[in-house]
């Protein structure tokens, strides 16, 4: 690993306990970029082959996290994100969409289905401290006029307000439910341009926000939350066939290919055994099963998520350029990441398509087009780790995160730490010289901010707090426990409809292959009552068995 030398003035704004309005054109800026749905091996940086120059330009000037978590879906996470607490305590005990299927969850503490009252807003924590707060994309925290990011600290913003939306403009004229959201430009219902494509916008309209800041004294708090690589896959049309041929060879073949990039790129051991794929059958078969047809299809839909996070990360490229351009690089602490694992999900269980969806071979990618890729290639985007987007295994859990710290206290390599979203707004805030607000806010109580500040653990300090040393989560009955590397997870086993306990030893089995709850029961039964222990303490309100 190579460490740059301690600048003495940045490091003390770095690490003091507050600092004046006065003094704020010395705090850095902070930009927060939140891809949608990204899995873990899809970055270059992290073994992928997809062509992502800009994001791993972060990566090498920067810290690659192997050991950042979020929730296990995405209104949780960004409700851990932007109050530093857990998503239980911020409102996100479940998510909003679920509230109306979900009776026994109905009224209770912590399951509004938005952000909170009680729940700390990192945006105006950051205004408050002298920041100028902007952000564009998928907010996903409350519908409400009062609930938006107007509402919650942010000065400028341009946002989605549902959990999904079609990438282009949505179809007016026979719109499919996913064509039927909502944009606010601050709180102000908007009209979408007809070239209208979701990652490219957002980009120009931060970078729009950030310039109208020049000249204002006042660093800035950017958060860019993308809706790509989320479904349906569509990207414009020049990124479309970049990848035509790359997946013709499979599932397998990419993701083992994938694996070996991570392994020498350090990311794991050479002796790392990769989690187990899910066996083939008739309603999920194996690449080996498919006809001819069935896997032209397949690789069709692979080749148009890589031109997704194609397309992501030359917008990427577009903030980077800005800032070098207009002098606020070497100031600015850039954080990647990304919500959630890798998604399995068929969404048209829940969105159906509409009189205008076309998912004829030839229109996949564009406009009224409506497709998933489906969770054989979201074990290639979770591999080497365990399952995907919703579970509570490593691959529904574990995300990919660069962070580029200021020049100053900037320094490069791998970070192993276990670190979790909520511990963003922690680090943020003593970044910027802003002491953590306690349990109240002008007047109103609040829950704390339990996350813990990766400040110290990102500038390599030697006496920095190590991984955390229990970490727990649920979201849909899908539970966790983290007790250091051994880590309890829960979930209803459909076939028997009963709750199933496993128990593994990441420190030697990050891949979740080897079971050890029958072996060590005693341990089993540890962690089950301490993450009993955690429910009770942030109201977790459990599925009736």
């Amino acid at each position: 690993m190579t460490v740059k030398p301690l600048v003495g003035a940045m490091f003390a704004l770095a690490m003091a306990s507050s600092l004046s309005v006065q003094a704020a054109t010395e705090k850095p800026n902070i930009l927060l970029i939140l891809a949608d749905d990204l899995g873990y091996s899809d970055l270059g940086s992290f073994g992928g082959e997809i062509e992502t120059p800009s994001i791993d330009s972060l990566a090498d000037e920067g810290l690659k996290l192997t050991n950042m978590y979020a929730a296990a879906s995405c209104s949780p996470t960004r409700s851990m994100l932007m109050s530093g607490t857990d998503n239980h305590l911020a409102g996100l005990g479940t998510m909003a969409e679920a509230l109306p299927h979900e009776p026994f969850h109905q009224g209770k503490p912590g399951y509004e289905g938005y952000l909170n009252e009680k729940a700390h807003s990192l945006a105006e924590l950051l205004q408050d401290a002298g920041y100028s707060t902007n952000m564009v994309g998928k907010w996903h925290l409350g519908m409400g006029a009062d609930q938006g990011p107007d509402a919650r600290g942010f000065e400028r913003s341009f946002a989605l307000f549902e959990g999904g939306a079609v990438h282009f403009k949505p179809n007016t004229t026979n719109p499919a439910r996913l064509d039927q959201v909502t944009y606010r430009e601050n709180g102000q219902s908007v009209e979408l341009p007809d070239d209208f494509y979701s990652t490219d916008f957002y980009t120009d309209k931060l970078i729009d926000y950030l310039k109208a800041n020049e000249g204002s004294g006042k660093p800035f708090f950017a958060y860019a939350a993308y809706t790509s690589p989320h479904w349906p896959l569509q990207a414009p049309d020049a990124y479309l066939d970049k990848y035509k041929g790359v997946y013709d060879g499979g599932y397998a073949e990419v993701r083992d290919a994938r694996i070996e990039r991570m392994k020498e790129l350090g990311l794991y051991p050479e002796d790392m055994q990769p989690a187990n794929r899910i066996p083939g059958n008739p309603k999920l078969p194996q690449w080996e099963q498919l006809d001819e047809e069935q896997r032209q299809y397949q690789a069709r839909l692979m080749e148009i998520y890589a031109a997704m996070v194609d397309n992501l990360d030359d917008n990427v490229g577009r903030l980077i350029d800005y800032l070098k351009e207009s002098g606020q690089y070497d100031n600015t602490m850039i954080v990647f990441l990304s919500d959630n694992g890798a998604s399995g999900d068929n969404h048209t269980r829940f969105y159906p398509h509409g009189p205008d969806t076309d998912n004829s071979y030839a229109n996949l990618g564009r406009e009224n087009s409506q497709v998933d890729y489906g969770i054989r290639w979201a074990e290639v985007s979770s591999g080497p780790l365990n399952k995907f987007k919703i579970t509570s295994f490593e691959g529904g859990i574990s995300v990919p995160a660069i962070v580029r710290l200021p020049e100053g206290i900037s320094r490069t390599g791998l970070v192993n730490t276990r670190m979790r979203v909520d511990d963003l707004s922690p680090t943020f805030l003593e970044l910027s010289g802003t002491p953590l607000p306690g349990d109240s806010y002008k007047g109103q109580t609040k829950h704390p901010i339990t996350g813990q500040s990766m400040l110290s653990a990102l500038l390599g300090e030697a006496d920095a707090a190590g991984a955390k040393s229990e970490m727990a989560g649920e979201l849909f009955g899908n539970l966790y426990y983290h007790e250091g590397d051994l880590k309890l997870v829960g979930y209803t086993d459909r076939q028997s409809k009963q709750m199933r306990w496993e128990l593994y030893d990441l420190s030697v089995d990050r891949g979740e292959t080897h079971d050890l709850a029958a072996s060590q029961p005693e341990t089993l039964e540890r962690l089950k009552q301490a993450w009993a222990e955690y429910a009770e303490r942030v109201g977790v309100v459990r599925r009736p068995e």
